[in-house]
């Protein structure tokens, strides 16, 4: 897709189809008003007839209007203009994207961008436009015999906006379009199935993907570095499984090469069985996606390979299968983490955060400013977030409140949850220093408080997207979250240069 920022007015656009906004009780936004004025009332002939109200996500297609020289007129319900915030925005957007797409345009231009949008800035506009033709136009084609092509592929999008606006709003279509392919990225990895993207898989993918981008370089330990690196939680978990562990490592030096990067943690169990605490059958093909973590962390670093800011990143993604074998972690077993402290399993599904402890001890050798895991570690977040809100627990509040304040501009939301020293009693064991579970009650707390016991050296962020990673029941898929949520919070770093 070729996106371009220019505004043509309506009656002088070309394009095949123009896309512009109506209010509720039929009130045309200003570049509908102009559509209506050069065809002579046509707009609000048809507007009047009733069929449409301006309700949010409503679209008419209108044809060969007389006075516009586009073959097509989109026009989009935007609700309430005196409402008209980033939730009704956005669903107009893609209520527009997808109506456009399923007509026979090639090539629109859209003028709901330059729409006064509640504490938004029109470079704003502009990112959420990028970032949701990716989105919403996105489809998984890699394991079908006969990948589906549409008929009449929708190929150019002009946005506009007016010319005080667009140098900010170049930004915005840059790091729209930068999340967005990171996104759908992370997307593709996340919807593979496991027989095909394994550890070894997901470390060719992230080589070819992100070693071209300048200032970055990827590398890929083997079972037998990992074994040196004593990295024995996450070797435990790897033990059950006949595909190799691999220790995916991206380095992206956007600055003096002294100075201290920031570091992402991405959990990659490439498919989870539960171990020898296995898994319900039921929905257990959705395990592939338990490397969601993984796959948010390498989207986020293809987005900064194509920003190019001016910061140090380290992407650090310990990768297996948790599988059920003669050779498997058994509950009951005590293993000795890279850290030296020793965990008891009770519980071989609560495997991610094994492989992510050693992974945190192994990121305090880039002498981080900030660390942040992600990871789909626990159904007890689902349970108390539902699917819109990641959890977030940090030993860091400074750290946690950056991390809040991006959710809320990325509209990648996150929900702190506590993080007390009262919660680490639920760890104790007879056995170890610790267990590798705390009990029923506050699950994704505790796992929070496990992995804080290596990360004391660290200022350090959890994010547990358990909820967020992937979509459920018809319309399974990947999400390509937390991209949009890292990626922003990595601007934030960097001044105003990225603030829109």
């Amino acid at each position: 897709m070729n996106i371009t920022l220019k505004c043509t007015p309506v009656e002088q656009q070309s394009s095949q189809c123009l896309i512009v906004g109506v209010f509720e009780k039929r009130q045309p936004g200003p570049h509908a008003q102009a559509v209506d004025k050069a065809s002579d009332g046509a707009l609000q002939r048809i507007l009047k007839q009733g069929d449409m109200d301006g309700k949010p996500g409503q679209t008419l297609m209108l044809h060969h209007l007389s006075g516009i020289q586009a073959e097509r007129v989109l026009l989009v319900g935007c609700g309430k203009q005196s409402e008209f915030d980033e939730k009704q925005y956005n669903k107009a957007l893609t209520a527009a994207i997808q109506a456009v797409n399923d007509s026979g345009a090639r090539d629109a231009a859209c003028y709901l961008t330059d729409l006064e949008v509640k504490s938004r800035s029109k470079a704003w506009n502009v990112r959420r436009v990028a970032e949701l033709v990716h989105q919403t136009l996105y489809r998984y084609q890699q394991t079908f015999s006969k990948p589906e092509k549409p008929d009449y592929p929708l190929g150019k999008l002009q946005l506009c906006v007016d010319d005080k606006a667009l140098k900010s709003a170049r930004t915005g279509l840059k790091i729209g379009e930068a999340i967005g392919k990171g996104a759908s990225f992370t997307r593709d990895l996340g919807n593979l199935p496991g027989n095909i993207c394994t550890p070894t898989y997901l470390a060719s993918q992230a080589s070819k993907q992100l070693k071209d981008y300048a200032n970055m370089k990827v590398k890929a330990l083997n079972q037998k570095a990992i074994e040196e690196l004593k990295m024995g939680a996450f070797l435990s978990v790897a033990r059950g499984s006949r595909q190799p562990p691999k220790l995916i490592v991206v380095e992206y030096q956007g600055t003096k090469k002294d100075t201290k990067p920031y570091v992402l943690v991405g959990k990659g169990i490439t498919f989870d069985t539960g171990g020898i605490s296995i898994k319900p059958a039921a929905a257990m093909d959705e395990m592939k996606y338990d490397m969601g973590g993984a796959a948010g962390v390498l989207g986020t670093m293809q987005a900064i390979g194509e920003l190019q800011p001016p910061i140090n990143v380290v992407a650090i993604v310990p990768s297996c299968e948790n599988m059920p074998d003669g050779n498997a972690n058994k509950p009951g077993d005590v293993v000795t983490s890279m850290s030296g402290q020793t965990i008891e399993i009770l519980n071989t599904d609560a495997e991610g955060r094994l492989i992510l402890c050693d992974a945190l001890t192994y990121s305090e050798r880039f002498k981080p400013k900030t660390v942040i895991d992600t990871a789909t570690l626990t159904g007890a977040c689902i349970i108390a977030l539902g699917n819109q809100a990641c959890g977030l627990l940090s030993n860091d509040q400074p750290l946690a409140d950056a991390l809040l304040a991006a959710g809320q501009t990325s509209q990648d939301r996150a929900w702190q949850l506590p993080l007390w020293d009262e919660y680490q009693e639920q760890l104790k064991s007879n056995f170890a220093d610790m267990a590798n579970i705390g009990g029923r009650e506050a699950g994704t707390i505790t796992a929070a408080c496990f992995l804080s016991r290596f990360t004391k050296k660290l200022k350090w962020a959890h994010l547990d997207i358990a909820g967020t990673a992937w979509k459920s029941g018809a319309e399974k898929g990947s999400t390509g979250r937390p991209v949009p949520l890292l990626t922003q919070y990595l601007l934030d770093q960097c001044g105003k240069k990225y603030q829109l």
